[in-house]
């Protein structure tokens, strides 16, 4: 809005879900996503607007996994975090931690951070009931950050106050952590590419800010604040 005098950019939050259905009901221009367009939320855009939308991956991110600062562990397996969230572990005592109740933290199932997380560390299963779920990642961090025996899950750009694991693949190899070599060579096993959709290919204004995302400028902003550039 600096930059181009007169342009007047409204943000609003609610989850990838949330973003895409306003891409279909024509109440935003552009929808920031953290996971890909359905096969049937594609279905009801062409249904609408002839068009199937465009697919901009403007930035990377390295799903990460908080703990409490207090927590002595360093590294988890992606199948004790599946057995962690669909409840089938539910004390730390089971991953060599204390011999206290897990108390674990979700996103909302509007959240794309949510649907990425169950396809690929639940292999879809379902979440356990006993999971809170926050309307934001921040809130995740801030619900992690105040309680000792937590856990969850979020853009590595949201991680303050918290401790980050390593991820290992499986028992046998080593731990990985969210960071930019890792993300960009795929050795992070969560890393995953942040979208933009368009109903149509961007042009105009909405080309302009699009470009500058993904500019030297606007890359370096991605860089900043937290997760890992595509450029």
């Amino acid at each position: 809005m600096k930059k181009v005098a007169g342009t007047t950019l409204q943000v609003t939050g609610g989850g990838s879900g949330t973003g895409i259905s306003a891409l279909i009901n024509g109440t935003t221009d552009v929808c920031q996503a953290s996971r890909a367009m359905s096969a049937a939320e594609k279905e009801k855009l062409r249904d609408r607007y002839a068009t199937t939308g465009t697919e901009t991956t403007v930035a990377r991110d390295g799903l990460s996994i908080y703990v409490n600062a207090s927590n002595p562990l360093t590294e988890i397996t992606m199948d004790q975090l599946k057995e962690i969230f669909t409840g089938k572990v539910t004390s730390w005592k089971d991953l060599g931690g204390a011999d206290s109740k897990i108390i674990v933290y979700s996103r909302e199932n509007s959240s794309g951070t949510y649907v990425f997380f169950k396809e690929h560390v639940l292999k879809n299963a379902d979440y356990t009931a006993r999971a809170q779920t926050m309307p934001g990642t921040a809130a995740v961090v801030n619900a992690v950050a105040k309680e000792k025996f937590g856990i969850g899950y979020g853009g590595a750009a949201y991680a303050k106050g918290i401790k980050i694991l390593k991820v290992k693949k499986d028992a046998a190899t080593p731990g990985v952590a969210p960071e930019l070599a890792n993300v960009k060579d795929g050795s992070y096993p969560l890393s995953r590419p942040l979208f933009f959709y368009t109903r149509n290919k961007p042009s105009g204004d909405i080309k302009g800010f699009v470009d500058w995302v993904l500019s030297a400028e606007g890359q370096d902003i991605v860089t900043k604040v937290g997760y890992f550039p595509v450029k």
